[in-house]
């Protein structure tokens, strides 16, 4: 009790489990985290920064209220199916500048509807994963990969929001279409070009071929049939020829001799 009757801040009751719910709720905090990642908050949002921390794979561990998670600059070459399912607050997910060749059909499952900007430029991707992406209402950068331009590809892009700040940094690195190696990929497009195109094209000739097989078959087989009837025709003909023919009384009545 102090001069004055107040009691003295150390002296006063602790709040009953409140020491524990603070050591417990920073210990929370901490293990959230993942490790070496910064995890700031921003305004009540949690956002996860890994960026360039050499991470091979998407860490396991990333807190369940993440809002934005940076995972840029870094070595991760595959995603695989539910690699963010439990992500279901994220709006922004930044996994440009790796190494990233394949993403599983299922790998953005549970993220469909809240996430906004997917960011995948500078990557090693070369077929656009429709059944990974198709789903998604977020806007997806594909800039700086190495596309291979053809039907499937352009078909994959009719189905995706691609970031138009971003879009004219797509590239064919390769084509079906040798002329358009190293050119925008949107240009071309826009221009008329239709990759989709050569594939049926060489789907008609295909058609065309068996097709035709198929009627010569039928041609070759009517021509052997006929033929073949024809010389059955001719023997019996002849057989019928060399029966011996039997004279034919002209009066019915007559006694025979």
């Amino acid at each position: 009790m102090g001069p004055t009757g107040r009691q003295s801040p150390s002296s006063l009751p602790a709040p009953a489990g409140g020491p524990c719910l603070l050591l417990l709720f920073c210990l929370r905090l901490g293990a959230s985290c993942p490790q070496n990642c910064q995890c700031p908050d921003h305004a009540g949002a949690v956002a996860v920064h890994c960026s360039a921390r050499g991470l091979q794979e998407v860490p396991k561990d990333i807190p369940v209220d993440t809002v934005l998670l940076k995972l840029d600059a870094n070595k991760i070459a595959r995603i695989p199916n539910g690699a963010f399912q439990h992500l279901h607050q994220l709006r922004e997910l930044d996994l440009s500048q790796n190494a990233i060749e394949t993403i599983g059909p299922a790998a953005f499952s549970g993220l469909a509807g809240g996430l906004r900007l997917l960011d995948l430029s500078h990557n090693r991707l070369r077929r656009i994963p429709k059944d990974a992406l198709g789903k998604l209402s977020a806007k997806i950068r594909l800039a700086h990969n190495p596309l291979h331009c053809e039907c499937a590809l352009q078909e994959a892009l009719w189905e995706l929001k691609l970031d138009p700040d971003s879009v004219d940094e797509i590239a064919c690195h390769t084509s079906v279409q040798e002329e358009y190696v190293g050119k925008p990929l949107i240009q071309a497009l826009d221009s008329g070009v239709s990759f989709c195109s050569v594939h049926h094209k060489t789907t008609d000739v295909a058609m065309l071929v068996t097709m035709f097989g198929w009627f010569a078959m039928v041609i070759t087989y009517v021509v052997y049939y006929v033929r073949q009837n024809q010389e059955d025709a001719r023997r019996h003909l002849e057989y019928l020829k060399s029966l011996p023919s039997t004279p034919v009384s002209k009066d019915p009545t007559s006694p025979a001799p």
